[in-house]
């Protein structure tokens, strides 16, 4: 296993972050009505707990979940799982989103923060969550009140670092310098959606975290699964599979899918070239990308945690890597595409914008 240091934490954390969002069984997505967290994937608790060691015996130290998942499974079964394991791991998890009808029980106030960290400490079974990360902006809640109210969950002992998840690159900036101006623990994680098929981070999350030393873990790397290469273009998913009752891309939004499907079947030739799989090609380009410090992958088998795995044995070289990036290239949107043609001459970096 390799490991990246997280932003300006400090930590050391392992290129692959596991995911608990598919653990246990089924349980309504509030706030989505009518839908249910078992789109996303069923793990039984014993399969949970084989996962999770699995991932420590391959040298995983970084675990990710939200108390949201399965209305709490997945918090609760992470921290069964982890259970004499607390001193050597580094355990996130988020709030922000609905846990359960009342009408406080979401958003980004210190009535729900503390409330929801003090749940969250309950079900992990531990007295102290490394990175707590706002799992969506709360427009109707002052930002600074927020910050505030996590600042002094982390003076408590209750939380060690702070992230954000889902932000727009004005709202973490405008929250970077709040906590800076008023001398408050400032957001050093940036969890966003990102793979090869969905690079909108690039036009302003990216660059603003690299900047301000912020880092980047990756939810959603495979698109939903959709990068795994397992899903024909023309053909039905399989019954029972993720994406059985959705497209790929309601499952994780991709906005030029002909180009998401040009892009696959170059992956796939690359995967064909190197006898490995899709999924490991879609890691691989990732972890080339400015800024990455870990994606956080999820499984629901074995096998699949596996596969995943084995995407650390090899690495693209510089010629695959320059075709994916371009077969994967977006439109550069207003001002980008101006300051890269008129101002290039005194960009810092090729890949990153600006």
């Amino acid at each position: 296993m390799k490991y990246r240091y997280l932003g300006s934490t400090g930590l050391s954390v392992s290129e692959l972050c596991f995911g608990a969002m598919t653990f246990g069984e089924k349980g309504a997505f509030l706030g989505a009505p009518g839908r249910n967290w078992s789109e996303f994937g069923v793990v039984p608790e014993q399969t949970a707990y084989d996962l999770v060691y699995k991932a420590l015996d391959a040298g995983i130290n970084f675990f990710d979940t939200a108390d949201c998942y399965k209305n709490g499974q997945g918090e609760e079964l992470l921290g069964n799982a982890l259970k004499g394991k607390r001193q050597q791991v580094i355990i996130g998890t988020k709030g922000r989103w609905q846990t359960d009808p009342s009408p406080n029980a979401l958003g980004a106030s210190r009535y729900h923060i503390i409330n929801a960290v003090e749940a969250s400490l309950q079900r992990l079974k531990t007295d102290y969550i490394d990175i707590y990360h706002l799992h969506g902006f709360d427009p109707r809640t002052a930002l600074e009140d927020t910050l505030r109210t996590l600042d002094t969950l982390i003076r408590a002992g209750k939380i060690r670092y702070i992230g954000v998840s889902n932000y727009a690159a004005w709202q973490l900036a405008k929250a970077l310098g709040i906590s800076e101006r008023l001398g408050l623990e400032k957001f050093c994680v940036y969890q966003g959606y990102y793979n090869i098929a969905a690079r909108e981070l690039e036009h302003e999350i990216i660059p603003l975290s690299v900047d301000q030393n912020v880092g980047i873990t990756v939810w959603s790397p495979l698109a939903g699964g959709f990068l795994t290469g397992k899903y024909p273009r023309n053909q039905a998913f399989p019954e029972g599979s993720r994406l059985a009752n959705a497209t790929p891309f309601e499952s994780a939004p991709i906005a030029n899918r002909e180009q998401a499907w040009q892009t696959l079947e170059v992956m796939q030739e690359i995967a064909r070239q190197r006898n490995a799989s899709v999924a490991q090609v879609a890691l691989n380009w990732l972890r080339t990308r400015p800024g990455i410090a870990s994606l956080v992958i999820g499984a629901t088998k074995l096998a699949q945690l596996e596969d995943n795995l084995a995407a650390l044995n090899w690495t693209l070289s510089d010629e695959e890597t320059a075709i994916l990036n371009s077969v994967s290239e977006k439109e550069k949107p207003y001002p980008y595409w101006h300051i890269c043609n008129v101002a290039g001459d005194r960009r810092l970096a090729d890949d990153i914008y600006p």
